[in-house]
Order: structure tokens, then C-alpha cells, then sequence
């Protein structure tokens, strides 16, 4: 009898979960799956502007701004990395990541609660309490110690733990990507400096020159050869041109305020920024592994393949909900009402409880179906934002590469109009003191030159801002991890089963 008794007792509980694992069948995930896919960098064709570009030039070095042999630029960039507030807001946003995956991991773990309640009650003078408790002061005490454990059985919360993980990986990587575009923008802020002190260089030599043709003309005039209206028309750009050289001062005053602000600093940081001397001598090139590499080298695009894997885990998660969720749960602890402080602690008082808790999702097919729609689609966005930063990538280093190609033929011939139009102002200079021409050819020799003189600085300019836009295409030195394994794989296949 007693045996037959414990064969019940041992097999009613497992009836219960077999009633179970068939009742969780009630919630249909209804075939819902992904539908994006992650695009391989080797199936993009980089285009014959990468392709001619050469291959022996390699990833651009950690501190890549040093090609640019400029000591204070170095310092810019440093001060700027170490003190500037964004840099302070990415550093607490991977803390506060590293956080919440500390969060998550909990979940996997068993866990204890201990509750205890000390309370006095004073009884009323009441005849239907009778004696034991009329008109006495006794104690209700209680401590309840809990023990919890989930047995995951689907993977709820490992996969929950993962996600978060991948998300800190994630959040880590637009840090990263912080830091190179600060570096990249005081890089072209500091860039623009030189370019305005350079076109401040020829509109101060433009001056010059029409200062001596002012003062040829008075000597001219003096000597009986000249006339007013020579000395008229020499005078009327000079002020146009000290406006434009107080234009480029102004200009020069902004970016070094604008370089202070970088820097996390106030105006006077940038009065202590002296002229750049920017000398660029990087060759042009690229790395023999683009585009495969691209993935652990661009910091916004580890940063999406990352949140890519971590989509993957959040559909695992909400898969899980579609089955049966058990806990095993146990408590002890005294309770007592009535009798002394610690009464409450006697053996006698002790109690236990102990088994499992199981939760069905039964009747929740349609919210349970409406996560899953949910979370599957910001996993086709992730895996669409990724493809598009990759494909962007691909782009702006195709962009810069063709930039910096033009820029090369371009200056050889910017080179050749500035030396024409110098000797065209020496002759024409000359042919007016002699009297053979008038002012007007001086005058539009002149703009010639100046004009010309700027496009070279333009051009100088842009091919600087060039190689920088380059380095942070190639992701800037800032080598970054990537998940090992194949993301397309889990897409296709476990996320999407």
C-alpha cells in the first residue's frame, strides 16, 4: 500500500509536466521570422577608383593625425580626447552598459531573499479575546528566508545575459567612434585654420602689390607722365581689400574658438593656438584587406553588426516566452503570533516550504506573437542599418580616394596659373611705369594672381581635409573587436526558426 501510495506521489507530478509542455503548444508563434539579411563586404564591388588605388599602404595607424608633422596638433588632439564632455558621456554610457549586463547575468543565477518582521501588538480589554490575550502586550514576529532558481529550460535568460552583453560591445564601439569623429573634427577645424591664415597670406601680399601700384602711380603723376584718374583707380581696392583682410582675421578668432570648444575649454584656450604648420607626406594607398577587414576597423559598423547579434538573442528571448517558464522554490523561517521577543525562534515554530512554480502562456498567444513581430522587425532595421553603413563606407572611401586623385592633377596646373599670373603682373607692372599700358591691365593682373593664389590654398586645404576624411573611412586606427562567429548564419537559420 505505502508503495503504491509513493508511485502516485512521484508520478502525478510528472503528468503535471508533461500537461504542461502540451499546453504551451496553445501559443503559436505563427511563423513569424526575419526577413532581412546581412550583406558580406566581399560580395560589394568596391568600384575601380579602390581598386586603382594600391594596396601596400596599410590600416592608418593609431594616431594618424601625426602625418601631418604639426606638434600642436598632436596636443589639440590629445587635450581634446581627454577632456572634452563627449568623451565623458561615452565613457559613462558603456558603465552604465556594463551595468545592466550585470543585471541580466543575475538572472541566471539562484536567488535569496530574507524578510523578517518584528511588530507589538497591545490587545483590547475585549471579553471574547479571553485570557491569553485580553488587555496583553504580546509579539508577531516572523523571518522567512527564500530561495529561488529558474531552470531555463529554452534559454531565456542566457540569451538575455548575451543580448546584453552584445549591447555593451555595441555600446563600446560608438564610444570609439565618438573619439574618432572628435579627432576627425579637430583635425578639420585645425585645417581650416591653416586655410585661413593662407588666404590671409596672399590677400596681405595682394595689398602689398596695390600699395606699390598706388605709389607708382603718384610717382608717375609727380613726374608729369601720369594722371589723376591713374591715381583714382589705384586707390579704389585697397579698402576692399583691408576688409577682406579683417574678414580672415575674424575668421582665424572664430576657429580658434571653435578648436577651444573641442577641447572642452573656454575661448581662452584658443588664444594660446598659434599658426599651424601643417605638412602632409602620406602616400595614397590602401589596405590589401578592404573591404573585409572594413568590419572590425570602422567603429559604427562594429558598433551595428553588434546590435545585429544582439537582435539575434532578443529573438531568442522572445521565442522563450512562448513556453513554459518553472521555478524551484524553497523557504524556512520561524513565525509566531503572540508570546515573547523571541519566542518566535523555537524549534516548534519553524516552517518549510519547497517545489516548483510553472508558469503557461496559454491565452497570451497574441501579445506573445506582437513582441515577436516587434523584436523581429527591429532586427530587419539592424541588419538594414548595418548594410547601409557598410555600403556608406565603401562610398566615402571611394569619394576621398577620386578627391585625392583630382586634387594631385589639379594642383600641378593651380601651380602653373599662379606662376603665369605673377609674371603676368611683373610685365604688365613693368609696362606701366614705362607708360606702354594703362591701369586696367595692372588691376586685372592683379585679381588674377590673388584669385589664383587662393585656389592653391583651396586646394591645400582639401587635401588635407581629404586624407583625414580617408583615415576615419578606414577607421582611424581605432581597431575594434567584431563577433567572432558568422552573423548571416544566425539569421537565416537560428534567429529565424
Amino acid at each position: 500500500m505505502n508503495t503504491s501510495a509513493d508511485n502516485r506521489r512521484i508520478v502525478a507530478p510528472l503528468m503535471m509536466m508533461a500537461l504542461c509542455l502540451a499546453l504551451a503548444g496553445c501559443a503559436d508563434n505563427g511563423g513569424i521570422r526575419p526577413q532581412a539579411a546581412v550583406r558580406q563586404p566581399a560580395a560589394l564591388d568596391v568600384g575601380n577608383a579602390i581598386r586603382q588605388a594600391g594596396a601596400e599602404a596599410g590600416w592608418p595607424k593609431r594616431a594618424w593625425w601625426e602625418n601631418y608633422a604639426d606638434p600642436q596638433l598632436n596636443r589639440l588632439v590629445a587635450a581634446a580626447v581627454a577632456g572634452n564632455p563627449n568623451m565623458a558621456i561615452a565613457a559613462a554610457r558603456v558603465r552604465q552598459a556594463q551595468a545592466m549586463a550585470v543585471v541580466a547575468h543575475a538572472g541566471e543565477l539562484p536567488q535569496a531573499q530574507l524578510d523578517a518582521a518584528v511588530g507589538r501588538k497591545d490587545w483590547s480589554d475585549n471579553v471574547y479575546y479571553g485570557a491569553s490575550f485580553r488587555d496583553k502586550l504580546t509579539w508577531n514576529n516572523t523571518a522567512v528566508l527564500s530561495l529561488s532558481y529558474n531552470l531555463d529550460l529554452w534559454d531565456r535568460n542566457r540569451n538575455t545575459t548575451e543580448r546584453a552583453q552584445d549591447e555593451l560591445h555595441a555600446v563600446a564601439a560608438d564610444a570609439r567612434a565618438a573619439q574618432l569623429e572628435l579627432e576627425s573634427n579637430v583635425v578639420r577645424t585645425y585645417i581650416q585654420l591653416s586655410l585661413q591664415y593662407g588666404l590671409l597670406d596672399s590677400t596681405v601680399d595682394t595689398l602689398k602689390q596695390e600699395q606699390q601700384i598706388l605709389d607708382l602711380a603718384n610717382r608717375r603723376f609727380k613726374g608729369g607722365i601720369g594722371t589723376q584718374m591713374e591715381i583714382t583707380q589705384a586707390e579704389v581696392p585697397l579698402p576692399e581689400t583691408r576688409r577682406q583682410i579683417e574678414v580672415f582675421n575674424e575668421n582665424i578668432a572664430l576657429t580658434r574658438n571653435q578648436l577651444a570648444a573641442l577641447l572642452g575649454e573656454g575661448p581662452g584656450a584658443g588664444d594660446r593656438i598659434t599658426r599651424p604648420v601643417m605638412n602632409l607626406q602620406a602616400a595614397l594607398g590602401l589596405p590589401s584587406a578592404l573591404p573585409a577587414e572594413l568590419i572590425g576597423r570602422r567603429p559604427d559598423i562594429s558598433a551595428a553588426r553588434w546590435r545585429v547579434e544582439a537582435s539575434v538573442k532578443g529573438i531568442a528571448v522572445a521565442k522563450a516566452a512562448f513556453y513554459p517558464n518553472i521555478n524551484l522554490l524553497a523557504s524556512i523561517g520561524p513565525t509566531a503570533a503572540g508570546g515573547g521577543l523571541l519566542s518566535f525562534l523555537s524549534a516548534p515554530n519553524i516552517t518549510t516550504t519547497y517545489g516548483p512554480a510553472i508558469s503557461l502562456p496559454i491565452f497570451e498567444g497574441g501579445r506573445l506573437r506582437g513582441q515577436l513581430g516587434a523584436t523581429t522587425a527591429g532586427y530587419d532595421m539592424d541588419v538594414e542599418h548595418y548594410n547601409l553603413l557598410l555600403s556608406q563606407a565603401l562610398k566615402s572611401i571611394a569619394d576621398q580616394i577620386v578627391t585625392l586623385q583630382a586634387i594631385q592633377r589639379q594642383q600641378a596646373q593651380a601651380d602653373l596659373s599662379v606662376a603665369a599670373a605673377q609674371k603676368n603682373i611683373d610685365i604688365a607692372t613693368r609696362a606701366y611705369q614705362r607708360g606702354l599700358t594703362n591701369y586696367v591691365n595692372v588691376l586685372t593682373a592683379q585679381t588674377q594672381w590673388q584669385h589664383q593664389q587662393q585656389v592653391v590654398q583651396q586646394l591645400l586645404a582639401q587635401k588635407l581635409t581629404a586624407y583625414a576624411s580617408l583615415t576615419v573611412a578606414l577607421g582611424g586606427g581605432l581597431e575594434v573587436s567584431v563577433p567572432e562567429t558568422d552573423a548571416a548564419a544566425p539569421l537565416q537559420t537560428g534567429a529565424a526558426q
